[in-house]
């Protein structure tokens, strides 16, 4: 492929997903990051959107399957499990265990990006190596690989009960405990517009019950209330 050492590729192939790529380019593709083709347009042409848009399709079918057949429980139920096991946090988090970061061909500035931007680079990455594995060995390779690294984890999620919305668990709990809805407050947001971070506090009435900090306010409130819930926890 113009030049790019594959031994690499084909060597994390071989160790993770157990073998060799008769079409390497895909495998190279699919750790092919937007931002590094911009950088390399006179020798780059193909990045990994399209490999993550066929893997998260095979993704969300394996794991809705499985939950379908294992699992006798409401749709609602079942969603929130799904969304827990495929949300970025969870995809990323398996592909920093592949060890696929080094072999991630991305642009410099995204290498000096911030952790939760490398975090969904990651995720994405992932995606698209399923689509490579699904193009190259077929579904039930890419079906295993997927309950290798995913669907394994969600006895670990539902005996933390990570897969409650935390926002709405929040509700449940502080309106039990307290008698009130949980306030969100912004208690601050620096950075440049494209790569702001933002911390929010969430508060009982005028106790702040917790803090999170994200790239949006959205998913600083998720973080603030997962801590309030930590909080509530204690004081039990």
């Amino acid at each position: 492929m113009n030049g790019i050492p594959t031994a690499p590729y084909q060597d994390f192939a071989r160790s993770k997903l157990g073998f060799e790529y008769k079409d390497i380019s895909l495998l190279i593709t699919a750790l092919t990051h937007r931002s590094y083709v911009n950088e390399h347009k006179k020798s780059v042409s193909e990045h990994n959107e399209r490999l993550e848009f066929l893997g998260d399709a095979v993704l969300e079918l394996v794991v809705t399957d499985y939950l379908f057949k294992h699992y006798d429980e409401p749709e609602g139920i079942l969603t929130s499990w799904r969304a827990a096991l495929v949300r970025t946090e969870s995809i990323g988090a398996a592909g920093q265990l592949l060890g696929y970061e080094p072999l991630v061909r991305m642009s410099r500035g995204e290498k000096q990006g911030s952790d939760r931007a490398r975090l969904q680079i990651l995720a994405n990455a992932f995606e698209a190596v399923i689509g490579s594995i699904y193009l190259e060995r077929g579904y039930n390779d890419a079906s295993n690989f997927i309950h290798k690294h995913i669907i394994t984890k969600l006895d670990d999620i539902l005996t933390e009960g990570s897969w409650r919305d935390p926002k709405s668990h929040l509700q449940e709990v502080m309106q039990k405990i307290d008698g009130v809805t949980p306030r969100y407050v912004v208690l601050s947001a620096v950075g440049p517009d494209h790569d702001k971070v933002f911390t929010l506090g969430v508060y009982a009435a005028d106790k702040l019950m917790g803090k999170g900090v994200g790239p949006s306010k959205q998913a600083a409130q998720q973080e603030a209330a997962k801590q309030a819930l930590d909080a509530y926890e204690k004081q039990a």
